[in-house]
């Protein structure tokens, strides 16, 4: 169904390899366009995007088991938040 294609990448200029499960996992998700960047420009973008600081996380008790677990925003009392277990879980359903 899907083949390997070979892009190039839009910064570095570099050929990088779209593979046939990456093109799967693009259509599950329903995205529309190719990627445009190597792994090695995304990955560089992404430690970019906070000039390169860690995320900052904030501690919370999951709603559905009530262990422990830390959430990149901060925890609001009006909706669950669930540890990514359970998280999981609840997307499967």
């Amino acid at each position: 169904m899907y083949e390997d294609k070979t892009l190039v990448c839009r910064d570095c200029g570099n050929e990088f390899v779209f593979t046939a499960g990456e093109q799967a996992f693009y259509a599950e998700k329903g995205f529309q366009n190719e990627p445009t960047r190597c792994k090695a420009c995304r990955d560089s973008r992404k430690a970019n995007r906070n000039n390169g600081e860690a995320r900052e996380m904030f501690e919370t008790t999951c709603a559905e088991c009530g262990k422990p677990t830390r959430v990149p925003f901060i925890p609001k009392n009006d909706r669950p938040i669930y540890c990514s277990e359970c998280f999981a879980a609840k997307r499967q359903n």
